[in-house]
């Protein structure tokens, strides 16, 4: 017999943080369960494949995007196989998600960006998420303890996927965040707002926002446009494929590959044949 939790939100949450999943994917799991939930108006024990199958239907009747779908249906699936522990393979035809190149900033660019931010705290701030290629939210978790300044590394605790790796530490940084973190307890957050309290990632968006505005930069830049940039601008200066997979902490070297076809080609030394007809 299944076993049904008195409590599916509950559940759901609980399960989600013994897998160490982010706050946003528990938050979007449980936005698709209850509206299927809703949908189907039955008892957890009663729902069935059939169900979940009308759902995404109905999604897709409504025209929902492709990538909408694809997170309904895996928020589906880990309500039944992880939650429920019941078996669901739904074979269901909808529109994949359009693979598009990511936005990346010239160098040039990323110049301009930082030189316009005018605040000292700040500009490290974006200095670093640039030159290290970390996330956002891993640049506002980031401890004192997990830097290695003197060696020119640190570590990324808990990050995507719940898994800890090494980022680089730019040189041209080495003496500000010496100082930033010479004045601070060992378990302290690295950069801390006015109120001695954690940075949101609102406010470093925010500062992006102003930035590119200030720059007249016309891309639309935030956060991971810089880790876009970093990727992109790592295989242009010549580094292989899996050691930029390596920096960005990516499970598969085919998601680093993206940057290939974003670099520019004089930079990754890619010849075109008709130049080797003269030769």
């Amino acid at each position: 017999m299944v076993y049904i939790p008195i409590d599916i939100e509950k559940a759901v949450i609980k399960e989600c943080n013994r897998r160490r999943y982010s706050p946003r994917t528990a938050k979007a799991y449980l936005f698709w369960i209850s509206k299927f939930l809703k949908f189907c108006k039955k008892d957890a024990s009663r729902i069935s494949k059939k169900d979940v199958r009308l759902f995404l239907e109905s999604m897709s009747e409504k025209d929902k995007a492709g990538s909408t779908m694809n997170v309904a249906h895996m928020a589906l699936r880990f309500l039944f196989q992880e939650v429920l522990d019941k078996k669901m393979w739904i074979d269901i035809k909808y529109s994949k998600v359009p693979k598009k190149l990511p936005v990346v900033l010239s160098k040039e660019e990323i110049i301009k960006l930082i030189n316009s931010i005018k605040n000292e705290k700040q500009r490290l701030m974006i200095s670093l998420l640039y030159g290290s290629g970390m996330r956002v939210s891993e640049l506002v978790d980031l401890k004192i303890k997990d830097l290695n300044v003197s060696k020119g590394y640190g570590f990324i605790r808990n990050g995507k996927g719940g898994k800890d790796r090494l980022f680089i530490i730019p040189k041209s940084l080495k003496a500000e965040l010496s100082k930033l973190s010479e004045s601070k307890d060992n378990e302290s957050n690295l950069f801390l707002s006015q109120k001695n309290r954690k940075y949101n990632i609102a406010t470093i968006r925010t500062i992006l926002k102003d930035a590119s505005k200030n720059s007249n930069i016309k891309k639309n830049a935030h956060p991971h446009t810089l880790r876009h940039s970093f990727a992109t601008h790592l295989i242009e200066n010549g580094y292989s494929v899996n050691e930029v997979q390596a920096m960005l902490g990516h499970k598969s070297p085919e998601t680093t590959m993206i940057y290939l076809h974003i670099s520019s080609p004089t930079m990754i030394n890619i010849k075109s044949p008709l130049d080797h007809l003269w030769q």
